[in-house]
């Protein structure tokens, strides 16, 4: 059976004695029913990993003895940061998830003209924090040390202005280039998703203000969650570590 990976918010210190997160150890504790004596995988966002024992399980806490740390490098050499404007219900977490599954650094969630969401408030910030959980857990699953930002939500046109050194890109169903014809090579995307209505046409031509370029990915139209799987697969393949 596969050993549980297990992450855990703190710095870890080789070779001591440590409790688990209460996400952690109700996973580890109640959902799986672990007991003392059994190994689980932890790791803090370190890019390492450690081996760890279960000493002691009870209704609230997990106890384990933790090994030595071993570097255990999975990330992309491709920096992708991902501004998905927020698609309904269950669409934003799955992408989330998958996404993060392909490799994605950083994911800032967008309203936009067309956005179909309308989060605020204590409502917004408790989608946050869940879509943080939704990170983490993907990690746990897909193999990664390094846990993905999820950062505040904002505005469309405020994240295209911000400025860093990263190629940006914006899917649109008429443009004229491809990922493929990209050039080579790049170590850093800033990628844009619409909602599921698309981006306006003053918003197409704000991207491009800011320096955005419009990219095509086929002659089909697909779901605003497909359109980030598929560019970002694409993504991955011609400059990551996909194929």
């Amino acid at each position: 059976m596969r050993i549980p990976r297990i992450f855990h918010p703190q710095p870890i210190i080789d070779h001591s004695d440590i409790a688990l997160s209460e996400d952690a150890a109700n996973h580890t504790g109640r959902v799986l029913r672990m007991q003392p004596g059994q190994n689980i995988q932890l790791f803090d966002g370190s890019n390492q990993t450690f081996e760890a024992t279960i000493t002691h399980v009870d209704k609230k806490s997990v106890r384990v003895s933790v090994g030595a740390g071993v570097l255990a490098d999975n990330e992309s050499p491709l920096n992708l940061h991902l501004g998905q404007v927020i698609s309904r219900g269950e669409k934003m977490e799955f992408t989330i998830q998958k996404s993060i599954e392909l490799g994605v650094n950083t994911i800032t969630p967008l309203f936009s003209e067309r956005c179909g969401v309308k989060l605020d408030g204590e409502r917004l910030e408790k989608k946050l924090q869940q879509w943080q959980k939704i990170a983490i857990a993907a990690c746990e699953q897909c193999g990664r040390n390094r846990i993905p930002e999820i950062r505040e939500a904002m505005q469309l046109e405020a994240w295209c202005a911000e400025q860093d050194n990263s190629l940006k890109l914006n899917l649109h169903p008429r443009a004229s280039h491809s990922i493929n014809t990209l050039p080579l090579p790049v170590d850093n995307v800033r990628l844009l998703i619409g909602p599921e209505g698309g981006l306006s046409a003053e918003e197409i031509a704000m991207t491009g203000g800011y320096g955005f370029t419009d990219i095509l990915l086929g002659p089909r139209v697909l779901r605003t969650e497909t359109t980030a799987l598929t560019a970002i697969t694409a993504l991955q393949v011609r400059f990551g570590d996909l194929g």
